[in-house]
């Protein structure tokens, strides 16, 4: 089961995350960004998961790292309560844009 989908509409790339972000996505999550530009702005919908752990945080973590580090266009977006609450601990939103 496909649990991340792609949609690029030539501004930025979108990656929507089904179900729960966890390490069990590492791989599947990697391969999907590592087939975009380098650098390319990108935005994580979340609308679709519950749940997403410390594994979580590394993947988007090497995402912005892949997309240009520091210079890195990179939201999050449609995170419930509790992804809200674990990316504002981890200080993600000095690093993401969070909407």
């Amino acid at each position: 089961m496909n649990r991340i989908r792609v949609k690029n509409d030539g501004n930025k790339i979108s990656i929507a995350i089904q179900g729960d972000f966890t390490f069990d996505l590492n791989r599947e999550f990697r391969e999907t960004y590592q087939s975009c530009p380098a650098g390319a702005q990108f935005e994580i919908d979340l609308r679709q998961s519950d749940y997403m752990d410390s594994a979580g945080l590394g993947m988007l973590l090497q995402l912005r790292d892949y997309a240009g580090g520091d210079s890195a266009r990179v939201t999050i977006t449609g995170a419930n309560e509790t992804i809200r609450s674990v990316l504002e601990v981890a200080n993600f939103h000095k690093l993401f844009t969070i909407r």
